[in-house]
Formats: structure tokens, C-alpha cells, sequence
């Protein structure tokens, strides 16, 4: 099948490579194309307003996904029109705003932090006194890697944060006192049939996915069915195909969601190693019609995230165990590179990889 993706980044990346051995090719819109999915199938280059451009993409495509969730809704439900799209647009239109994504939770009795939503100074204060401080401002869209947020400790800090976020429209969650954060993955076809990845353990720093381990170490056997039935009723609710990535608090042996992303997710990116279908096989099995593949863990996965400049792999090299994937992106402080997955690593490989990686943000 030709299927096309809406996003040029590491993600569509991963996916085309996934894709590929399958027999399928692929073709990429994005407003702008760099060399990190070279080689890897066509390219377009088109705004998401640009109708005629859309259609002219979506008519060369047997099915359409994509790699970001910051997909105009609007030019998710025009392309529909002529070709296939998953995930659905509304999972979109769920996860696009953290206000209408925290009250859709809500209204299937999920359990999330305490929030607000925030249109001015004004009300980000008459937020700050309820919730509580401190607490975290958020912008409703666009925020990711940390970017786009504010805490806030104290009254003295809600002018500079209303200020920083630039008036933006805000969601303001209340402090969350977790043990760690942890993420789940899974994928739906279009049978309704799931298959649901072992929890992960994230680190992050400075909002950016550092490390994630894979599965998540010292997790109860009711951690591990109530975030597998969670993320099981929402993809029914939104009648979901393709994967999905559920970011989540553990709070005193209970599950908080934080935010789901309608995609691929970064923490999920050992799965290309350590199982045999990965998260980006499975979704592009779902999204073609194929049955899901086997998802039980192979070995136990560290993932390290490269930011900011690449490391040199000869530092990696006498590491049997490493697996070095790099996206073919020019560095930059604070950009994703690529990342570097540990097979049953020893604690002295893990300080290692750790002591690089960090080097390098």
C-alpha cells in the first residue's frame, strides 16, 4: 500500500522504516522536508490550509496517518474525504487541547490532576487559589518538551507566568506529589482487537524525555491492569486505530493520566529493539488492515534520547548491547537527534550512556 504521512520528522521516519520491509511505500507532507526522511519515499512540501494540495496528496494515498497531533483538525476531515485516515480525526480534535483532552477523561471517570481551564490574569489567579500552589500553567495547545508551561510556587510568580505564556488560553493543573512517571503504549486495528506494550519509567529533564526503561521496574500487578484497561477504554471510545501513548503519574500506587498523544511516542522507541513488532510495525499493521504483531518483551530495553549534538559512537562501540538510531537531523541545542537503546544493560553501562547523553543536552 502507498500510505501517506501528514509530518516529515524522526517519527515518520520510523514509521517508513517499519513500513517498508512490509512492502509498503510512502509519501510525506510536511511544510517543510529535511534529509531525515531522505531516501525513505516521496515528499511534499504544502501548507495544511492548502486545499488543492491536500487533495492532490490524499488521492495518491491507499490510507493517510501522521506523526504529530498538531494536524489542523480541519485538514484531517478534508482528507477523509478521499482517502482513509487514522487514528480518527476526533482523537485529534480530543488531544489537540489539554482543556477538552483532561474534560473527555473526565467524562469516562479517569482519574487526571485537579485542573482549570485559564483565559486571563484574573481567573489564572482565582486558579492558583483554588488548586492550590504550587501548581503548573499550560498552554491549551502546541506545548511539547516542556515548552510552553509554567510553574508556579508562589503569588508572586502569576503575573511573570501569564506574562511568559503571552496570554495565551491556559489549562492550570494542580501539584502532582508522584513516585515517577510512566507511560503506556498500545494499538488498536480495525477489528477492535488491542495490543498493549509493558508499562515504561520515564526521566525527564528540563521537560524532555531523557531516559525510559522498558518494561517499568517494581509495577503491581493493579498498576499494570488498570493502566492496560484504561488505555483499552478510551481507544474504544474513540473508536481508535493505530497507536497510542498514554503519559501517566504514579501517585502512592495509583495511575494519574498527564496527557495522551494520538501517535507514535518517543518512550516507546526501545520497542524497535527489544520486541518483534515494534510500536511503529504495529501501527502501520493496524492502519493497513494486517493482524497486530507480537508485543511481549524480547529482553529488557533502556532507552537514552541524543539531544543537542551527537555523541561519538566510538564512545558506544565497545558496548555490545547498544543500538544507535540516528535521524539524519543537524544539531541544534535542545533537538532530538536520535537515540541510543541498551539491551540488559549492566548499572556500570547504564552510568555510562546516562553520563554521555546528559553531556550533550
Amino acid at each position: 500500500m502507498r500510505i501517506g504521512i501528514l509530518g516529515a520528522g524522526q517519527l515518520g521516519r520510523m514509521l517508513a522504516q517499519a513500513g517498508i520491509p512490509l512492502g509498503h511505500s510512502f509519501y510525506f507532507y510536511d511544510t517543510q522536508i529535511t534529509s531525515t526522511v531522505a531516501g525513505l519515499g516521496e515528499s511534499v512540501v504544502g501548507s495544511f490550509d492548502d486545499r488543492s494540495a491536500l487533495k492532490a496528496f490524499a488521492q495518491r494515498c491507499d490510507v493517510v496517518t501522521y506523526e504529530f497531533e498538531n494536524v489542523p483538525c480541519e485538514s484531517a476531515h478534508f482528507i477523509e474525504s478521499f482517502a482513509p485516515i487514522f487514528p480518527p480525526p476526533r482523537a485529534l480534535e480530543v488531544s489537540q487541547d489539554r482543556l477538552l483532552e483532561k474534560q473527555f477523561l473526565q467524562g469516562l471517570g479517569v482519574a487526571t490532576p485537579r485542573f482549570r481551564g485559564v483565559c486571563s490574569e484574573a481567573e489564572l489567579r482565582e486558579a492558583c487559589d483554588a488548586l492550590g500552589l504550587p501548581c503548573i500553567a499550560k498552554t491549551r495547545r502546541f506545548g511539547y518538551d516542556g515548552k510552553g508551561q509554567a510553574r508556579i510556587e508562589t503569588t508572586s510568580d502569576i503575573a511573570g507566568a501569564w506574562s511568559s505564556l503571552r496570554g495565551a488560553p491556559l489549562i492550570v493543573e494542580g501539584f502532582v506529589p508522584f513516585s515517577r512517571e510512566l507511560s503506556i503504549i498500545a494499538t488498536r486495528d480495525k477489528g477492535g482487537e488491542v495490543s498493549v506494550f509493558p508499562l515504561c519509567c520515564n526521566t525527564h529533564i528540563n521537560g524532555i524525555l531523557h531516559r525510559s526503561e522498558l518494561p517499568a521496574s517494581d509495577v503491581s500487578h493493579d498498576l499494570k491492569a488498570a493502566a492496560r484497561a484504561l488505555i483499552v477504554r478510551i481507544m474504544n471510545e474513540l473508536d481508535y486505530i493505530g497507536t497510542l501513548a498514554i503519559e501517566l503519574f504514579e501517585v502512592r500506587g495509583e495511575i494519574l493520566v498527564n496527557e495522551m498523544a494520538p501517535r507514535v511516542h518517543n518512550s516507546g522507541h526501545a520497542t524497535i529493539d527489544c520486541m518483534k513488532s515494534s510500536q511503529f510495525e504495529n501501527h502501520i499493521r493496524a492502519i493497513t488492515g494486517m493482524p497486530l504483531g507480537c508485543v511481549e518483551p524480547q529482553s529488557r530495553a533502556v532507552m537514552f534520547n541524543i539531544i543537542g549534538s551527537v555523541p561519538s559512537l566510538n564512545d558506544l562501540a565497545t558496548l555490545p548491547n547498544a543500538r544507535v538510531n540516528l535521524y539524519g537531523k543537524d544539531p541544534r541545542p535542545g533537538r532530538k537527534l536520535g537515540h541510543i537503546t541498551l539491551l540488559n544493560p549492566s548499572k556500570a553501562e547504564e552510568d555510562m550512556v546516562d553520563e554521555i547523553t546528559r553531556k550533550r543536552q
